[in-house]
């Protein structure tokens, strides 16, 4: 227990205000630190965590990654049915109880006009339920865990700028062009 008040305390904040997103540390030096307090069992939970949580619900043995990838994955899938329904799709989706909450934060984001307007909004709300399921123990894996997650959506949240959009959008462009020649 004590190596986790060594870990923790070493680690910097991280705030996700502002347009400017200014990450406190690397994913390297972050997974290098742990590596010298997490026994190989947690490593390797650390190693795997993801934002993008699995399709069928798999049990990660820390309650706080369970209730984590739950949310995300209940988004994701009202997010994935919201544009199938509005591009008249047929897709095969697994069939979870969504709360209301969760199909309200979709359809928020999929009536947006911006897709870097909805992106940033999903961020937030992410932002917004990793704090929701935080871990009370400040000093724990769980918190280990949440300060990855956080810093793996800071390092998200910091890619997506309007350059970085308006280049993908060139290079989808030009896809479509050279494909209808």
């Amino acid at each position: 227990m004590s190596s986790w008040y060594y870990l923790i305390s070493q680690l910097p904040s991280i705030t996700l205000s502002g347009d400017k997103i200014q990450l406190p540390i690397t994913e390297e030096y972050f997974f290098d630190l742990c590596s010298r307090f997490l026994d190989a069992k947690n490593m390797k939970i650390l190693s795997s965590l993801s934002l993008e949580p699995p399709i069928e619900q798999v049990k990660t043995g820390s309650a706080f990654l369970d209730a984590w990838y739950e949310t995300e994955r209940a988004l994701r899938l009202s997010l994935a049915k919201l544009r199938a329904l509005k591009l008249k799709k047929d897709v095969d989706l697994p069939q979870l109880p969504v709360s209301p909450d969760i199909v309200q934060i979709a359809r928020t984001a999929c009536g947006m006009d911006s897709p870097l307007a909805a992106e940033q909004y999903l961020n937030e709300v992410r932002m917004g339920a990793l704090e929701r399921v935080a871990p009370t123990d400040s000093f724990s894996t769980d918190a280990v865990f949440l300060y990855a997650l956080k810093l793996k959506l800071a390092k998200r949240m910091q890619s997506f700028t309007e350059e970085a959009g308006a280049a993908s959008y060139r290079r989808i462009y030009d896809q479509i062009l050279g494909e209808s020649k």
